[in-house]
């Protein structure tokens, strides 16, 4: 799968022009704002060409159709979150928990998401793209998370391979899944307080999260 934001290389087999990765951010910021205005069923191709000043075919060139476009341009603002080191697991949850609530709150990336998902129920080939392009892409996070935690005594290694993958994708589910619920579903705040709780529930788990950080080791 190509990251649109900096991929300048013609697609295989193709000759030209090397792509602009100025052109590809401009159609997809495009993209975006043309969701956000006209709605999943009115968004056409000829629409964000308009927009982003490009011809049609030039988004033919990058872009099979309306569906990998709107899922690339979701996904790439789901590429600029990040995961600092701060310190501790806890923190680090927080802070990329905090930072994916934010992106959220922005009309373009709610919107875009949930007319990518809302189109998926109908479309399987459109499914699998979401989970290429934005899905696992985004599972970096948790790998990055799980191994500065190990490296700090934090967490206990994982020598069987499939059983880390399986326990990565446990944990990127439960963590976007409740925030894109609490967030997008219940349109509740994804404050600091509740992140906090979250946090805690998720470390600690049930039967320790009253406890908080002093409570017993996460037995994640």
């Amino acid at each position: 799968m190509r990251n649109p934001s900096s991929d300048t290389s013609c697609p295989p087999g193709r000759t030209g022009r090397p792509r602009s990765a100025a052109a590809d951010a401009a159609i997809l910021a495009a993209t975006r704002d043309a969701l956000v205005e006209l709605g999943w069923s009115k968004l056409t191709m000829g629409d964000v060409s308009a927009r982003a000043g490009v011809a049609k075919t030039t988004l033919y060139r990058r872009w099979s159709g309306k569906s990998e476009l709107v899922v690339d341009a979701v996904a790439e603002l789901f590429d600029s979150l990040e995961l600092p080191d701060r310190g501790s697991l806890e923190a680090d949850i927080e802070y990329v928990v905090l930072q994916f609530a934010a992106l959220l709150r922005r009309p373009e990336a709610r919107t875009a998401l949930m007319a990518v998902v809302a189109e998926s129920t109908r479309d399987e080939a459109l499914r699998d793209r979401i989970r290429s392009a934005i899905v696992d892409r985004q599972k970096r996070l948790v790998v990055l998370g799980r191994e500065r935690a190990q490296a700090r005594g934090e967490l206990p290694y994982e020598e069987d391979a499939s059983l880390a993958s399986h326990t990565t994708d446990l944990i990127f589910d439960v963590i976007a899944g409740t925030v894109v619920h609490r967030a997008l579903v219940s349109s509740e705040p994804v404050d600091e307080l509740w992140v906090a709780t979250f946090t805690a529930l998720l470390m600690y788990g049930l039967q320790g999260s009253a406890a908080g950080p002093s409570g017993p080791a996460p037995a994640v």
